[in-house]
């Protein structure tokens, strides 16, 4: 950062030989990449369906699948999406759309035909990497996108691609042919594109609360938040095995998976989606020593019924992004497996992380304190001028080397969140005198009930103390008298039962009156992002339907009193 950050009280917590300032090269991504290749070229880099491939061999399909995205036209500045689950040939084709100096465009695989066609078309992507399973959906939009080249990865094991009439307009490339294609060696390779001050990803964000925008994140963004995370975690260089179950597509697993693995010589040790019988069995097999996730995934591993049949010791240490972490989960991870699970805070727009945890000298409820070269304070809500006093709640605003360039073609919506520098989180918080930072809530989801300000965070907090509950989440709803009533979702612990009323009582005396939930509804599950943290507006907009509904059949049977009584 050009403004020096002394003084800052958190300083006093960062952990010993945890620098304060952080020098960060003037590398792109692949740079990175071939620092570690060659310092470590025989270590493992991926391993992946029983398959282990070292960053040598990493090296080589990377340069070969570059050679031929190369002939096929693209160059640098193009922009290429990657739609597909995590896989090593997802990491192959980030590294190699780096190696042209093209720009990988985050696209997430669960995303249908209307959804891919306005990701892609705001991108102006002109080519995409996929898998055949997936080949439908493109096609089906391919000519309005106008895209170019489609390499799709495991064509070798699919059937059904024989079926598809498949023509040279646009070009299709097999990923498994091209990187095994040792005669490719002999061709020469393309010029080594890129600048660490120019756009690496485009990756979009907000598309659960409103049209996705495209975050522009530097070369030099990604490697500074990678140093960050992995001189945070205190980890051993070339020996650290990372649990890349989160997806890829989300800009969490990319440095806290991806990324942080690669800078420090260690293996990324990746699963396609997360399933927790998949996850243990991974665990007890290839021991990973760090478990980036999110707060649910904690959750599916405290309550297995069989949790003590698997080896799960090697985890040193977790950080749990992407929603709070609550107070209980954190504490029983620690105590069944023995590792450190803490929790910390980013956002797309900062590439993401800006906040951790200590990992021995964890707060559990905060999202700890600012990452080195990182800077945070709180801001008044009304204006978001005025800075706010210790243990007052305002905006969390933050500024880093770390912090995106601004949102892809939308300068309005760019200038209202960057401000001299400044990001502005959207999130609610407060800074208590040590410099530990507390997540109150988002802007957006906080109740206004009655006239009191409800932050969801604080019931969930509470319910979540309860034995019979597995997962909880609060919302607004509208009510007629209350303006909003608050109204909780809740998962129960497998052979365990509670009823509404239990619940409600259950809070009283550790809520405030108008905190306490009126309304209690029960789920088999809550609904989720890929990355496991739960959509309450796709709740809110859920009631909001059943009252739209249920309005639409009082209205028809007055009318038909109505008409019998004429």
């Amino acid at each position: 950062m050009a403004e020096a950050l002394h003084e800052r009280s958190w300083y006093e917590f960062y952990e010993d030989n945890i620098p304060k300032n952080l020098e960060i090269p003037e590398h792109t991504l692949l740079e990175m990449f071939r620092v570690t290749q060659h310092k470590y070229p025989n270590n493992p880099a991926l391993i992946f369906a029983g398959k282990t491939t070292s960053y040598s061999k990493m090296n080589t399909q990377i340069e070969r699948l570059a050679k031929v995205l190369t002939q096929k036209g693209v160059k640098k500045g193009d922009r290429i999406s990657i739609y597909m689950p995590n896989s090593a040939n997802w990491v192959i084709a980030f590294f190699a759309i780096q190696r042209i100096g093209a720009v990988v465009v985050q696209t997430n695989p669960l995303y249908v035909e209307n959804e891919l066609k306005a990701l892609l078309q705001d991108a102006g992507a002109m080519g995409i990497v996929s898998i055949p399973q997936l080949l439908p959906r493109i096609m089906a939009i391919q000519a309005e996108v106008g895209l170019n080249i489609i390499a799709l990865d495991g064509t070798s094991s699919f059937s059904g691609l024989e079926g598809l009439g498949l023509v040279d307009n646009p070009v299709f490339l097999d990923i498994d042919d091209i990187i095994a294609d040792t005669n490719l060696d002999r061709v020469e390779s393309p010029p080594l594109e890129g600048k660490s001050d120019e756009l690496a990803v485009l990756q979009y964000t907000g598309g659960t609360t409103g049209v996705a925008k495209g975050v522009m994140l530097t070369h030099s963004n990604l490697v500074a938040n990678a140093m960050q995370a992995w001189n945070w975690i205190l980890g051993r260089e070339g020996e650290e095995r990372v649990l890349t179950v989160l997806p890829l597509f989300h800009i969490y697993a990319l440095t806290a998976c991806m990324n942080l693995a690669i800078i420090s010589g260690g293996a990324m040790i990746i699963l396609p989606k997360f399933d927790i019988d998949a996850v243990l069995q991974h665990i007890n097999d290839y021991q990973p020593t760090f478990f980036p996730g999110a707060p649910t995934m904690y959750v599916a591993v405290i309550n297995h019924p069989r949790i003590m049949d698997y080896k799960v010791s090697s985890i040193r240490c977790c950080l749990s992004g992407s929603a709070p972490l609550p107070r209980e989960v954190a504490l029983r991870f620690g105590e069944l497996t023995g590792g450190r699970l803490v929790e910390a805070y980013g956002l797309s727009e900062a590439s993401p992380a800006t906040h951790l945890n200590p990992i021995f000298h964890a707060r559990v409820g905060s999202i700890g304190v600012p990452a080195p070269n990182t800077d945070a304070k709180i801001m008044d809500l009304e204006t978001g001028e005025q800075e706010q006093k210790t243990g007052e709640i305002g905006e969390l605003v933050v500024k880093g080397d770390q912090v995106m360039l601004g949102y892809w073609q939308r300068p309005e919506e760019t200038a209202a969140t960057l401000k001299d520098g400044w990001l502005y989180t959207g999130d609610i918080a407060y800074r208590d005198e040590e410099g530990f930072f507390y997540i109150v809530d988002r802007k957006k989801d906080m109740i206004i009930t009655g006239g009191y300000n409800v932050y969801p965070r604080d019931v969930e907090e509470v319910l979540y103390t309860h034995p019979s509950v597995r997962e909880a989440v609060c919302a607004g709803i509208s009510d007629p008298y209350w303006g909003e009533m608050v109204k909780a979702y809740i998962v129960q612990k497998e052979g365990t039962s509670a009823t509404e009323e239990e619940i409600i009582t259950f809070c009283q005396g550790k809520l405030a009156p108008f905190k306490i939930p009126k309304k209690i509804e029960f789920r088999e599950s809550l609904p989720k992002t890929a990355i496991g943290k739960v959509l309450r507006r796709h709740l809110v907009e859920e009631e909001k339907e059943k009252a739209r509904v249920l309005e639409s059949s009082v209205t028809a049977a007055q009318a038909a009193v109505s008409s019998e009584q004429q």
